[in-house]
Order: structure tokens, then sequence, then C-alpha cells
């Protein structure tokens, strides 16, 4: 397979990206999955993985909830070490872009990517869980407002990335490195 050059695209931004962008995406899922457990299950207590089950065996058994965080939790962390996995590869690759930038937009952006389908699979799908039944307000409130949440969380790390100049698609007619950020002897002598 022939390595893209930096004119090819992929989502809107430089098809060099791609590597580093999925591993942001997939630490972010991870990331948000332990947002998620840490915060919503176990320090605030609003809910546990199971605790509107239809069944109120099941959705009052605190043992079965442990236990179905602690395989919720497991999940967040094997997704956590695929994307840590995938960054030090795509680092690895000769032409993918190091920016921060990027890494940072598409981590948020795979956070997002873990509130809308948690959501929309748990919350309204399935109705295992809601995000705060006990909490003021209509359930329905707070499930949306997290799939809010995560839809925001999408859009402002696409557009992180796409903000980013490094990986930023260029057009022919600004000749160059085209995309490419310029090294320390690059803007030496574009200085002179």
């Amino acid at each position: 397979m022939s390595k893209p050059d930096s004119s090819e695209t992929w989502l809107g931004i430089q098809r060099l990206a791609r590597p580093l962008v999925v591993a942001g995406v997939v630490l972010g899922l991870g990331l948000g999955g332990f947002f998620d457990g840490i915060v919503l299950h176990q320090i605030l207590q609003w809910h546990n993985m199971v605790s509107s089950y239809p069944d109120p065996s099941v959705a009052n058994d605190f043992r079965l909830n442990v236990v179905a965080d602690g395989f919720f939790h497991g999940a967040t962390y094997v997704l956590t070490l695929l994307g840590i996995t995938l960054l030090m590869r795509a680092w690895r690759l000769s032409g993918v872009p190091a920016s921060r930038r990027t890494l940072f937009g598409s981590t948020i952006a795979g956070w997002g990517l873990f509130n809308a389908v948690e959501g929309v699979l748990n919350h309204h799908l399935l109705g295992i869980h809601h995000v705060w039944p006990a909490g003021p307000g209509p359930v329905v409130l707070w499930d949306v407002a997290f799939l809010v949440w995560g839809l925001l969380f999408v859009a402002v790390g696409y557009a992180i990335v796409r903000g980013d100049p490094a990986v930023s698609p260029t057009s022919d007619r600004e000749g160059g490195n085209r995309g490419t950020t310029p090294g320390p002897a690059e803007r030496e002598r574009a200085n002179d």
C-alpha cells in the first residue's frame, strides 16, 4: 500500500493524520468511560450499570451492579490501553504529524463519541440505567443533556482538529510543503 501524500484528505483533514486521529478517538472513548464510571458511578453515585433495569431484583441487586460496573471499567481500561498502543504506533509512522492539538481534539471527540453511543444505547434503547434518576427534574432531561454534552464534545473536538494547521489540507496554489508544518530549517530559510 502506498503512503498517502499531504494533499489526500480524510474527513476534511490530511490523510497522513488518520493514525493520530484514530488513536486519539480510541483514547477518548476509554477516558470518557473512565470519567463516567469514576465520577458518575462511584463519586457522585448517581447510577450504576444496571440500576434502572426493568426487573427490580436486578436493578436493586447491589452486588450485581458492582460486578457490572467492574466489567464496564474493564472495557474502558482496554479501550484506554488500545488508544495508547495506537498512539505509540502512530508516532512511529513517518509522515504522521506530531501534533498535540490534533491529539487533544481527537481525544475530546472520542470522549464525546463515548457519551453519545453509551447514552443512546444504555439510557434510551436498553434503559438499563439513566444519568441521574433521583436528580431534580425529569429523568429524560438528564439523559438528553448527557447526549447533548457528548455531541458538543464531538463537534468541539472535530473543530480543534480541523483548525490545526499541521493537519489542514491545503490547495495546490499554495505550493511548498502543502499542509506540512515547516521544521526549524524551513522557518529559518523563510525568514531570510
